[in-house]
């Protein structure tokens, strides 16, 4: 190894590797930095739950340097769509930041047989420490209720869905992992958005006045298997009409 103490050796050594940095790496950087792509972006401020309209938007070249692969580079992949946070004015265009169905869509889903109910998440632990999302399936826990106090999972309310988790403020909660909101700057949910049949709301707003809900994550996943929970919990009701119906013509 004494060649590495020849000063003429390690000097050629070091024009080389500037030659190959120069030449070889440096046009590489060069030219990806230079690289150029067709993006969409806003031109003006755009609300949350706000359908998004041709004249809001435009497609501009950019950088393709450090940009997101998801980024959207169609206006017809936007104009229609509704935004699911607030945009601002020059904000390029992810698909986590569209929704393609109105965010309170879950309103024409009601159809006279089901009701949308709000309760009040009366602490941080009731409401599953904030992570609550639309969706999901939940059993609610009537905690200090009735003349005993007790706590208990009534039948009629081992599976109901969550329509929508909004703020003390009105707005949708910041549920799940969004990257441009803060944990400080996240607002904590304050009521529950329940689809019920009127038996069951009945029953959750007199827990509510007498006692207090809990509510306990039961499933989480595609909408084909959590409405295996909510037939569940629909063929108790029916089997209670059921019993009723033959008590009385007993």
């Amino acid at each position: 190894m004494n060649w590495f103490k020849n000063r003429s050796v390690l000097g050629a050594c070091c024009i080389i590797l500037s030659l190959i940095l120069c030449f070889g790496i440096a046009p590489l950087l060069n030219r990806s930095a230079s690289e150029t792509i067709d993006i969409v972006r806003v031109i003006e401020d755009v609300d949350k739950g706000t359908p998004i309209k041709p004249e809001q938007v435009e497609t501009v070249e950019v950088g393709a340097f450090h940009l997101p692969q998801e980024v959207l580079k169609s206006v017809d992949d936007v104009v229609g769509k509704y935004a699911a946070t607030d945009l601002k004015k020059s904000d390029y265009l992810l698909p986590s930041k569209l929704s393609a169905a109105p965010l309170d869509a879950y309103l024409m889903r009601l159809d006279g047989q089901k009701q949308a109910l709000s309760v009040t998440i009366k602490s941080l632990a009731a409401g599953l420490s904030g992570k609550l999302q639309p969706g999901d399936i939940i059993s609610l826990i009537a905690a200090d209720y009735g003349d005993l106090r007790s706590t208990t999972l009534p039948p009629e309310l081992k599976y109901v869905e969550v329509l929508s988790v909004t703020t003390n403020s009105g707005l949708d909660a910041q549920t799940g992992n969004n990257e441009e909101t803060s944990e400080d700057d996240r607002e904590l949910p304050s009521t529950l958005t329940l689809l019920a049949l009127p038996e069951q709301a009945v029953l959750l707003t007199d827990i509510e006045n007498k006692g207090k809900l809990h509510a306990a994550l039961v499933y989480r996943g595609d909408a084909k298997t959590a409405q295996t929970f909510i037939a569940k919990q629909d063929e108790y009701f029916k089997a209670q009409q059921a019993n009723t119906e033959d008590t009385a013509h007993g």
